[in-house]
């Protein structure tokens, strides 16, 4: 492992394997970390395969810098496009687990030019927005008075700020078209209880381009980590190693 020091004198983990292009990053869901079995089964996955590789943790997260309540999803961007600008070369993969979906999108938008496909899986696009609404009515009107609030959610403690809602609703990728002409392949259990299969198909009809598929896998949920889930992404990552 390693770290990048960004402007503020932060510290981001990160861990990268030298390889070929085009490079794949693997970007983590909400309170998640790179240490995730995805994240490694990925990393195999491009070792085989004699790829670049690179998985890090967002700043809030796992062994980088800071509390979670501390960073909104513009932090967040940032960090991967740090990661984008200073640890890897040339074209990459971006690989988007849940909220990492939501952030893949926006780094996109960004750069373009360096990104040569995209793979979301349980893609949490424009999370924000929906999340609040989810949220006790106690906890809403306490983040609106207070700025902040603590709630108990999918079996894990968050303290969610105002700020980190606004941010994430003044950035949304879903309400305009999505100019990307790459291959884009969406990964979804049909079970999944917390980011809706409905976000993919949102996904689907914004984004430009003509190879934009959705797999839906009927009996997973959201983690998307057994074997036969394992599979399945592997799979996504060769075809659009074909496409390109």
């Amino acid at each position: 492992m390693a770290y990048f020091i960004n402007n503020y004198n932060q510290k981001i983990a990160y861990k990268y394997v030298i390889g070929n292009s085009p490079g794949i990053i693997f970007i983590h869901g909400l309170n998640s970390d790179m240490q995730g079995e995805k994240a490694i089964s990925i990393q195999k996955y491009a070792k085989i395969k004699g790829l670049s590789f690179l998985r890090f943790d967002c700043r809030g997260h796992g062994k980088s810098y800071g509390m979670f309540e501390n960073f909104t999803i513009l932090d967040w961007r940032k960090d991967l496009l740090d990661m984008i600008d200073h640890i890897t070369n040339g074209p990459q993969i971006l690989i988007g687990s849940s909220m990492g979906g939501f952030l893949m999108m926006l780094a996109t938008k960004k750069r373009k030019s360096r990104i040569s496909g995209l793979i979301g899986l349980a893609p949490a696009a424009d999370f924000t927005t929906y999340l609040f609404k989810e949220l006790p009515k106690r906890v809403q009107k306490e983040i609106n008075k207070k700025g902040k609030s603590k709630v108990r959610k999918w079996n894990y403690n968050y303290t969610f700020t105002k700020k980190f809602f606004q941010d994430g609703n003044k950035n949304l990728v879903l309400k305009n078209n999505f100019s990307f002409n790459k291959p884009v392949i969406l990964i979804h259990g049909l079970k999944d209880k917390n980011v809706s299969p409905d976000v993919s198909q949102k996904i689907l009809k914004v984004i430009s381009s003509n190879y934009v598929q959705i797999r839906y896998l009927k009996n997973s949920g959201h983690r998307l980590s057994n074997k036969t889930e394992l599979k399945t992404i592997h799979n996504a990552i060769d075809n659009i190693l074909e496409l390109i």
